[in-house]
């Protein structure tokens, strides 16, 4: 990177040359006017017409007027295009440690924000680990074929799709409230609702409360899904956008990490007790109140605030954001403030207007939206959802229960540290490499984990529980990490917040489906199939991957000015890793545009009058 010091010693001799400029720019000026003007008095004396002379004298001063000013502009206008180079130069060669020197604030508040999804995934593991815990099937089941009692395959596909019916409320909801108000009073919006909603599934008496309180808390939780990536990759610089996107899912384990540990812990001390079940319903409390104090104070995106042409905003946001003082910290945010304001215009001039969902499906925007939403349904057609039921999976497996939730619980600690590893290599390689490995390793697990199926005993059992545990490392080490930041590199900068919410969207319908079919799959009274159920999820693994190598393009190591100009140039997928774009020195601004048409018109004016003087 280069120094910021010498940047400042630029930009101050720039200003100098600039003054002399002017000034030798106003000697000329008069001096041709003092020309122009003897000129004008001699052929005036010679063709007795003075009076119209001076008159067509005027016009050109007015002319040659209007011409600086359109000089100053595009001269303006170059040099913000040098400031928006120099910090999409800047951007790319910075390291982590420098990263992380510059941007200490920055990291910390993404993490702050991205904290929100420690709940989505702390209630995703309960209510799937709750079907398995003693006292809540009978107070909740009905007596199956075995003798014991077990919550039905409906009402389990009728819970999990209230989660998901409700996310999509919510994101559906969650694009206009941030137009009207912003990321981080939305987000507090939505946590303060979901501390409401906590007292219905508290004091729960049926399966239907359980249902409303789903449906009521899963729209703050469509919010949060929708809004921690933005944030994180708005906020952050590109050497940092891969930790902080996917810090999302280490929110996501640490949810269910604390899920597995209060429901091993209700299992074992309080299986015969409504506590068993109350208890974490009531650990949901702890979250919202700290977080919605800790995101008042957070700064607001400012990419945000330049779409929403609130520039002196966001030179104060970035100026929270980043660190170090003086005229270094000043150098720096303008810098980075030119280029999110050339990227937008660019992004504005190119759409011809900004908007609406409807746009996302446009041109260059269409292709962009497919990716996204693809990336994220590829989530759930890789076998994701025999994590989520690990602990149900486990049992119908033939393992005890108590062994059950303690392979949960290790389920996803290595979840965790198969995340952390992705952090290690996405340093060495790019994000399409560690997620075509990482499904690679899922599809042979997945297929292994199916043909232990047809054994029996404690060893099938045993050995099916096991790749489960290896199928959690390797989803959280490829595509449950890297997703969160393809996703918001994808989609343009007007049209980020849209596209992420059409992504998950189809994500959760994706998980509608997958929420009808896995409780058929698993139950004893139903298809049965036990660990057989890799097969099915082992062939769409095999269709995910082919998806992913054909249509999935590279983003490691490109800016978002870099990604927009790769898609605007229509760069077939296999070949963005290698093809060098320059996202503003091609294609034209607005004020380069005006400024064309501005000569255009002057140069039309000068040939007429050349017309009109050849006649004369």
């Amino acid at each position: 990177m280069k120094n910021i010091i010498s940047l400042v010693s630029k930009k101050k001799a720039a200003s100098k040359n600039e003054d002399k400029n002017i000034s030798e720019s106003s000697r000329d000026i008069v001096n041709q006017q003092e020309v122009f003007n003897t000129e004008n008095f001699e052929e005036g004396k010679k063709d007795s017409a003075f009076e119209l002379d001076h008159l067509e004298f005027t016009t050109n001063s007015a002319q040659l007027g209007d011409s600086d000013e359109d000089n100053e502009n595009v001269i303006n206008e170059t040099n913000a295009t040098d400031d928006a180079n120099e910090a999409n130069s800047e951007e790319k060669s910075m390291t982590l440690k420098q990263a992380l020197l510059i941007y200490p604030k920055a990291a910390l508040w993404s993490i702050l924000v991205s904290t929100t999804l420690v709940m989505e995934g702390y209630d995703t593991a309960l209510l799937n680990a709750l079907y398995a815990l003693p006292v809540f099937q009978r107070k909740f089941g009905t007596l199956n074929g075995e003798g014991s009692y077990e919550i039905t395959s409906q009402w389990q596909i009728g819970l999990n799709m209230c989660v998901q019916c409700g996310e999509m409320i919510g994101l559906q909801i969650t694009p206009y409230m941030v137009e009207f108000m912003g990321n981080r009073y939305t987000m507090i919006t939505a946590l303060g609702l979901l501390t409401a909603y906590i007292f219905i599934l508290y004091y729960c008496k049926s399966l239907a409360m359980i249902a409303v309180g789903q449906v009521l808390s899963a729209m703050p939780w469509g919010c949060f899904q929708g809004l921690t990536v933005t944030y994180a990759s708005e906020v952050c610089p590109l050497a940092l956008r891969y930790y902080m996107t996917s810090y999302s899912n280490i929110c996501w384990l640490f949810g269910q990490i604390f899920a597995s540990g209060i429901m091993k812990n209700s299992q074992e001390n309080l299986g015969n007790s409504d506590l068993g079940y109350k208890l974490p319903f009531a650990l949901q409390w702890i979250w919202p109140a700290p977080l919605m104090i800790g995101i008042f104070f957070a700064p607001e995106s400012p990419w945000w605030l330049v779409r929403k042409d609130r520039v002196a905003e966001a030179r104060k946001s970035l100026s929270r954001i980043l660190s170090g003082k003086g005229a270094e910290k000043d150098i720096q945010i303008d810098l980075t403030l030119k280029q999110i304001e050339l990227t937008i215009e660019k992004e504005r001039l190119l759409a011809s207007k900004s908007g609406s969902f409807f746009d996302c499906f446009k041109g260059v925007n269409g292709r962009r939206t497919r990716l996204a939403c693809l990336a994220w349904v590829a989530q759930n057609t890789s076998g994701a959802c025999l994590l989520g039921y690990s602990t149900y999976f486990f049992e119908r497996a033939g393992m005890a229960t108590d062994k059950a939730f303690t392979f949960s619980v290790i389920q996803y600690c290595l979840g965790l540290a198969g995340t952390l590893c992705s952090w290690v290599i996405s340093g060495r390689v790019g994000r399409w490499t560690i997620l075509t490995y990482g499904l690679a390793f899922q599809m042979v697990c997945l297929f292994v984990i199916g043909g232990m199926g047809f054994g029996s005993g404690s060893g099938a059992s045993n050995g099916a529980g096991g790749l489960l545990l290896a199928l959690s490392f390797f989803y959280n080490a490829g595509i449950g990490a890297v997703v969160y930041c393809i996703v918001t590199e994808i989609p343009s900068a007007e049209l980020r917040t849209k596209t992420i919410v059409l992504a998950r969207i189809c994500y959760n319908i994706m998980a509608v489906i997958n929420a009808i079919l896995t409780p058929y799959m698993l139950n004893v009274s139903d298809w049965n199939w036990g660990a057989k159920t890799g097969l099915y999820w082992g062939g769409f693994t095999a269709v995910t991957l082919a998806w992913v190598i054909i249509d999935l393009p590279e983003t490691s190591g490109r800016t978002f000015s870099e990604i927009n100009e790769l898609f605007n140039q229509g760069v077939p997928a296999r070949k963005f890793a290698s093809t060098v774009v320059d996202p503003f020195g091609k294609g034209k601004t607005q004020h380069d545009s005006l400024a064309d048409e501005s000569i255009s018109q002057s140069s039309s004016i000068k040939q007429r009058e050349l017309n009109a003087a050849d006649k004369c």
